[in-house]
């Protein structure tokens, strides 16, 4: 709050003085043309230099975000920054009337702003910066000859950059995984399971004995829902290597992007995990129960929960999160192990900046922009700038304790882009950066280095056409629609192996050909631009 009456202070002094400026027609500088004409030049010289910039937040964390880094990096390009900072919640009705009038903005700033298919339906809006980047970004040119993934995420599927990509530091490669009951373990004499069958052993074992040890042999249940999808976290010892959200639960196998709930293995796994729910291995309301009834069981005070997804324990058990620890990579039928890893879409993003066809010098932004493609900057975008959120020495970047009694990361939230804004980090970057390991990005990292080694190839992150992605939203409604009820239905009634061909021909009936061509000539576009 202190700083919004700071910042309305220091505005009405601004445009008081702009007024003054203006309008003071009858003040001393009117008698002093020579002093006039310079004044007059200066106003407009700071008015071309001015660019309005929207962007989109999570919450009402004031506008520290940009203060620092961020707006001096502006200064050093010679142009001053309007913001319109912009809270998500208002955003889909700001946003319809913004793009119905056309009175945009000079920019947009964070690819939280808009989606893919958004973008594609409003392209006259957004100019192609191509030819400005040529002349204008030395750091991201160097960047695009050196990183095929981010010319790829760069390049829209006409060729052309709309949007600039960035590459977040301190990203894990594991993305959502499995945790156990480790305390529930030790109480029943347990070792931590390696193998899918060691796993279900485990959860019987959860299931007849008192694993908690408050005398109810009967309250445990022994896979819950979690934080991310509770049936593809089942299945992964079945090869269901799950990517990021909104990425259609395409993967890659043996090179070639796949569906994975019409995988052979998809199926087996379907069969065991209906095998666990008919003993009462998994939670019986799985697929009826609320966030709220959910959050209920993960942190009751007595632990109830004995294994389930997430991407911490602390984020994911709460009050219980001291019992419990990761699961190992179970191993599959096929001999492998395999983890939930998608660090394109994780760690990668595009259209975190787009200039729109109001703006009229492009050049000037993006020279602003060039100077978040260094480590220095991508660090204090990311935690805060230096002497706030991160602490510079020599080659070693160390993050700086929250203050104010804020979490780290809502400290980091408050006073950074966060996710969102151009950025790039190097291989190997993350090693000159200190994290505590016991909580957030640290502790993340941590888990990391374990589960790490058994991530396979994930589906890349695509560009698909205006017609595509209209095409894919009728299809996937009603593709994911059926695939989800008849999950549902396998895993509490049974029911997969004899329903199978069914299964499929009704898919093919709904389109599935169409969706894996549009898959397959979106990877065949990406790998193009990647090279």
């Amino acid at each position: 709050m202190f700083k919004k009456v700071v910042s309305a202070i220091v505005m009405a002094a601004m445009l008081a003085v702009s007024l003054t400026g203006c309008g003071g027609k009858g003040g001393e500088d009117n008698a002093n043309p020579a002093s006039q004409e310079s004044q007059g030049k200066g106003n407009e010289t700071a008015e071309q230099n001015s660019f309005k910039v929207a962007t989109v937040r999570w919450a009402d964390w004031g506008e520290a975000y940009h203060e620092g880094f961020v707006d001096t990096a502006a200064e050093n390009a010679g142009i001053k920054i309007q913001w319109e900072t912009i809270l998500n919640s208002d955003w889909g009705d700001k946003k319809a009337v913004l793009m119905a009038g056309g009175d945009l903005p000079d920019a947009f700033l964070g690819s939280i702003c808009f989606s893919a298919a958004e973008i594609a339906s409003n392209q006259n809006s957004f100019i192609a910066l191509d030819d400005y980047i040529d002349e204008n970004m030395p750091n991201f040119k160097a960047i695009l000859e050196k990183d095929p993934t981010m010319k790829a995420l760069a390049t829209s599927s006409d060729g052309h950059i709309y949007g600039l990509p960035s590459k977040k530091p301190c990203r894990p490669v594991v993305a959502n995984q499995m945790f156990i009951n480790q305390t529930w373990l030790d109480n029943l004499g347990l070792s931590m399971p390696q193998t899918y069958e060691e796993y279900y052993n485990v959860l019987k074992a959860f299931k007849e004995q008192d694993a908690n040890g408050n005398g109810d042999p009967n309250d445990e249940i022994p896979y819950g829902q979690g934080y991310a999808d509770t049936t593809m976290f089942f299945l992964l010892p079945f090869g269901m290597t799950i990517g990021a959200d909104n990425t259609y639960l395409m993967s890659i196998k043996d090179g070639q992007p796949v569906y994975l709930p019409t995988l052979d293995s998809y199926r087996e796994g379907i069969k065991w995990m209906h095998k666990a729910y008919s003993e009462g291995l998994i939670d019986p309301e799985v697929f009826t129960q609320d966030t709220s009834m959910r959050d209920a069981k993960l942190m009751n005070e007595t632990a109830l929960i004995g294994s389930a997804p997430g991407w911490t324990a602390d984020a994911t058990f709460g009050p219980n999160s001291s019992q419990y620890t990761a699961l190992t990579a179970l191993q599959g039928p096929d001999g492998e192990r395999y983890i939930s890893s998608d660090p394109e879409h994780w760690n990668y993003s595009r259209n975190e900046f787009m200039i729109t066809n109001n703006c009229e010098d492009p050049g000037a932004l993006l020279r602003w922009m060039d100077q978040f493609y260094t480590e220095d900057a991508s660090i204090q975008t990311f935690y805060g700038s230096f002497g706030v959120g991160v602490e510079k020495a020599g080659d070693t970047y160390s993050l700086l304790p929250p203050t104010n009694g804020d979490s780290a990361d809502t400290f980091a939230w408050v006073n950074s882009l966060r996710d969102f804004g151009p950025k790039y980090i190097a291989d190997g970057f993350n090693d000159k950066v200190k994290l505590p390991a016991d909580s957030g990005d640290g502790l993340k990292l941590e888990l990391d280095k374990e589960l790490s080694q058994y991530a396979k190839p994930a589906y890349p992150n695509v560009s698909y056409t205006n017609e595509q992605l209209n095409d894919l939203s009728t299809l996937y409604m009603d593709i994911n629609s059926y695939v989800t009820t008849m999950q549902a239905k396998w895993v509490t009634e049974g029911g997969v192996e004899e329903e199978w061909n069914t299964y499929i021909d009704t898919l093919k009936q709904m389109g599935y050909d169409d969706f894996m061509k549009i898959q397959l000539d979106a990877f065949e576009t990406y790998q193009a631009n990647a090279k």
